[in-house]
């Protein structure tokens, strides 16, 4: 006999907790009328774009060096095996992102496949992931403008304005200033926002290639023995290390609902982004050990323009590299702010959390209200709250996500087989098997304090979502709509 839920549905498990939002009402969403539409706006090269603006950041900037101190010059392999484990689930957003083109990501994708009450903690995990991401980017964008302003001029901001309270300042004003215009940026539309991504994007490609002919025409193949002093144990460990240089390109599939033709331009955007950052961490981490040694690049803060340095005896490297880092870092920024708008938007429409915020510009096509909050918090965080501890919880935000998309991509093969997909994982269940083997090996070496905070977050998400969300869903009042 059927069971009534609080909200007044029927069906028990149907309507309750794990109600699954059907894959025919997701896709007509966005199109139904009366609906808060956003512009789809971008092709496959913009959003190829968004991939590496949102992956290729101080992470080939600066974990190269951390790389090579555990796996010695074999510290290349490590960035091949961190790029195959990625790749995993890579394939199963394109499918799911390809299939369901609506904003959201992991959290609408968990809706279709597990139900209410998972994608509300995926979501809720994402929140955080990308909010304390933008902010402890943008900590570094201001730690790297100072960089940059002493290297090429000789001049530093001074520590009360350019430093948080953590470390002695009065707040990080290059933080506020460089995540309050990024939010005007993204207020504009997502078209401005992804012509001024690729031209960045652009800009950083160039100073890697820069680097990447400097260190291959000073190249010492001595520098190569012994290759891999660590053994098979260093590259793996250090893959552990390099994977989060490589996350970013999964905030491609934030931007489905603006893609224009999202069935064939997202697999596209998803893979090439990935094999392109790939190819250029590879060549990069290459030059990189055959123009210093390992000793050399583990010992500095900023491993590239130490290579070139003592590799190649430029000495004005610095101040290309920081430039560099700056550029890359503001992608970044912009990249990972636009997919947590996105990811609110659609917990926003859904009902899961107030739905005026929700509301879309007539003018500009884009959720400005949520942007201007979203970016407002994100600044304060990252003027005054110390990051040095929370920023870990980016990693095992990411690698959740990462295991609940490669479980999607199986449970749907076999809930909704004739559904029509533009792309499909090859040998599924297998490869997305492997893809969540991977993410939980690499969420098992994360320290226990960082489980702590985590779950503590999801606790608090939890109160959040029995006090409001459960009874405000869009389920509730649309009971067609369950699977």
């Amino acid at each position: 006999m059927a069971t009534t839920s609080p909200a007044g549905g029927t069906g028990g498990m149907r309507s309750g907790l794990f109600a699954r939002r059907s894959l025919e009402s997701l896709v007509a969403q966005p199109d139904e009328e009366g609906g808060e539409k956003l512009k789809r706006a971008v092709g496959p090269v913009q959003l190829t774009a968004l991939g590496i603006g949102g992956t290729i950041g101080t992470g080939i900037f600066v974990v190269i060096g951390e790389g090579a101190e555990l796996a010695g010059p074999a510290v290349v392999l490590s960035f091949v095996l961190a790029a195959v484990a990625c790749m995993f689930s890579a394939l199963s957003y394109a499918e799911l992102s390809s299939s369901i083109p609506v904003s959201g990501s992991a959290y609408t994708y968990t809706y279709a496949s597990l139900g209410e009450l998972v994608a509300w903690i995926i979501g809720w995990d994402l929140v955080l992931e990308y909010g304390v991401s933008v902010a402890g980017i943008a900590v570094g964008w201001g730690g790297n403008w100072n960089e940059f302003l002493d290297s090429t001029f000789g001049w530093e901001m001074p520590t009360a304005i350019a430093t948080s309270p953590e470390n002695g300042g009065g707040g990080n004003l290059p933080a506020v200033v460089i995540v309050l215009a990024i939010t005007a940026v993204l207020v504009l539309g997502v078209r401005e926002s992804a012509r001024a991504n690729l031209v960045m994007v652009a800009i950083k490609l160039v100073v890697l290639v820069f680097f990447i002919i400097v260190a291959f025409a000073n190249f010492s193949s001595g520098n190569l023995t012994p290759f891999a002093p660590e053994g098979r144990d260093g590259v793996v460990s250090a893959a552990a290390v390099i994977f989060f240089a490589f996350i970013g390109f999964d905030a491609i599939s934030t931007g489905s609902e603006e893609a224009r033709n999202p069935k064939r331009d997202l697999p596209i955007a998803l893979l090439a982004s990935l094999a392109i950052c790939t190819v250029f961490y590879v060549l990069v981490a290459l030059g990189a050990v055959g123009l210093a040694s390992s000793d050399q690049l583990a010992g500095s803060e900023a491993p590239l323009a130490a290579a070139l340095d003592d590799g190649a005896g430029i000495s004005w490297a610095a101040s290309v590299l920081s430039f560099g880092a700056l550029i890359a870092i503001t992608s970044v920024c912009l990249v990972i702010l636009f997919g947590q708008t996105r990811i609110l938007y659609s917990m926003c429409r859904d009902g899961l959390l107030p739905r005026g915020m929700a509301r879309v510009s007539p003018r500009f096509g884009t959720p400005a209200r949520l942007t201007v909050v979203l970016g407002v918090l994100i600044a304060i965080l990252a003027a005054l709250v110390p990051l040095s501890e929370i920023v870990k919880l980016v990693n095992v935000g990411t690698l959740f996500a990462f295991v609940l998309v490669n479980a999607g991509v199986i449970i749907l093969k076999y809930r909704q087989p004739d559904f029509p997909r533009a792309y499909r994982v090859p040998w599924n269940p297998v490869l997305p098997l492997i893809g969540i083997g991977f993410s939980v090996y690499l969420m098992s070496t994360l320290e226990w304090e960082t489980w702590i905070r985590f779950l503590g977050w999801m606790a608090l998400g939890l109160i959040i979502y029995f006090a409001y969300g459960y009874r405000h869903s869009r389920l509730r009042s649309h009971p067609e709509e369950v699977a």
